[in-house]
């Protein structure tokens, strides 16, 4: 792979020079990858391979219009910048806006702390897979199905554009998936665990105990009784905090959605209170060491940290550089695609709620029945309105953790709610499990985190009025 891109700088200077007049912005980006992917379910192998791949896309933008090709023989490139071009020609007929950004010539990497994943054996990945099949299963007979998945994947992007900027950028990513189904008669239920790093294959290495917690909360989960359908103050712990804020919120300070859409961007009005002056919320992928961590973006945007909630009111959005620019913003650098296949879209990075001030014990302060939500099994949203499973959850009675239950889910309006959370804790979790879609780009890498919160007229486990 380094030999095919080796000369890439001299040769994507030259393709530059000879094409950018014809259109206002040009952009090319080379991209190799290498990955293995593992997929155990029970006892049988679904998948077990490695790969590498070689490819680029080509984006042109005419009086903004925008034309894209994609490729995976690099000799091909000219037919395809021409395709793009020509593409880019006949459907523009305003203006180009693209935020400025200052020209980079950089070469960098994503460090890693440990061990890189192209250095472990295939053969040891699929043992560490068997190893926690076999505590899944280990954990009670009832346990009738299992999963796990892993998957690491390693990328070099090279990025040059019309306006002589040249970025050389990799990064590695991993991610494991386990599952656990138990069956008693008809009753079924599962319990799910993901853990993911940017930092090293040791991360993967010793998680029997969260292993087996998947599969033990299968298990509980089947004589357990089902949540008694109301309108309550619910505690979420901070990995459901994490899955609030990135897809109940996030994709809605995603620009693109806003611009395209000229009623939720006035739903979306830069100095809108949203929330208590206890409220912060950020997204940004300067921030180190977290799935969704970059120095530049896809477009070649230096990576920012930007603040959506100051304060309870919203002071930020998520740009690429054409939404910035027509919104008369500053670009943040979320321009993001999956890979090679696919042109940038406005993406979330790691994006968080701040901590706050309220001890967590006092989340359950006074509450005479509630409901506390931890973890996470599914979800969806459609538009403002959210609905979410939590993976385990218990009764609050007079102030204190109650008996178990189950099949609790979450729903509301996520303006609602972040008007109705009443405290924020004072801790705070990083879950680096994340895999974003949007736009049939299916497991971006993001991170999520945030503290504890204490919500009050939260739907648990009816439909939304």
């Amino acid at each position: 792979m380094q030999t095919l891109l080796a000369d890439a700088q001299n040769l994507l200077t030259d393709l530059i020079a000879r094409y950018s007049s014809s259109v206002d912005y040009l952009m090319i980006r080379l991209e190799e990858a290498e990955g293995t992917d593992i997929m155990l379910r029970g006892d049988k192998v679904e998948t077990l391979s490695e790969g590498i791949s070689i490819g680029g896309q080509i984006r042109a933008c005419y009086k903004g219009g925008w034309g894209f090709s994609s490729f995976n023989q690099l000799s091909t490139i000219r037919d395809r910048i021409e395709e793009a071009i020509a593409a880019a020609r006949i459907v523009g007929d305003e203006e180009t806006v693209l935020a400025p950004i200052d020209i980079v010539q950089d070469i960098c990497n994503v460090p890693l702390a440990g061990t890189d994943p192209r250095q472990i054996p295939l053969k040891q990945k699929k043992e560490l897979c068997d190893r926690y099949t076999d505590l899944l299963k280990s954990v009670d007979r009832r346990i009738t199905t299992t999963s796990v998945r892993y998957a690491d994947s390693t990328q070099r992007v090279i990025i040059a554009t019309s306006e002589k900027t040249y970025i050389e950028q990799s990064w590695v990513d991993m991610e494991i998936r386990f599952a656990a189904t138990a069956r008693n008669g008809e009753t079924v239920q599962t319990g799910r665990e993901t853990s993911g790093s940017r930092k090293a294959f040791e991360d993967f290495m010793n998680l029997d105990e969260q292993v087996k917690l998947a599969a033990q909360r299968a298990v509980a989960a089947l004589s357990l009784p089902s949540v008694k359908g109301n309108t309550y103050t619910v505690v979420i712990d901070p990995i459901l905090t994490g899955l609030f804020v990135h897809e109940a919120f996030g994709h809605l300070s995603e620009a693109d959605m806003a611009y395209e859409n000229p009623d939720l961007l006035e739903v979306m009005t830069i100095g809108r209170r949203f929330g208590s002056k206890e409220l912060q919320i950020f997204d940004g992928a300067a921030p180190s060491g977290h799935r969704g961590s970059y120095f530049y973006d896809d477009e070649g945007t230096p990576a920012t940290t930007t603040q959506l909630i100051q304060d309870g009111v919203l002071v930020g959005r998520l740009h690429s550089r054409e939404t910035a620019g027509k919104l008369d913003e500053e670009p943040t650098g979320n321009a993001r695609c999956l890979n090679y296949h696919f042109p940038p879209l406005v993406r979330m990075t790691n994006t968080w709620i701040e901590r706050g001030k309220t001890p967590v014990g006092d989340l359950f302060s006074d509450i005479k029945e509630g409901v506390y939500a931890r973890n996470w099994l599914g979800g969806m949203t459609n538009g403002e309105m959210f609905t979410f499973s939590a993976g385990e959850a218990w009764m609050i009675r007079n102030g204190k953790i109650a008996e178990p239950v189950k099949d609790v889910t979450l729903s509301g309006n996520v303006f609602q709610t972040l008007a109705d959370i009443e405290a924020i804790g004072d801790d705070f979790y990083w879950d680096e499990s994340g895999g974003c879609g949007k736009g049939g780009q299916n497991g971006l890498a993001v991170g999520c985190g945030g503290p504890s919160l204490r919500i009050r007229d939260v739907v648990v486990g009816g439909e939304v009025a």
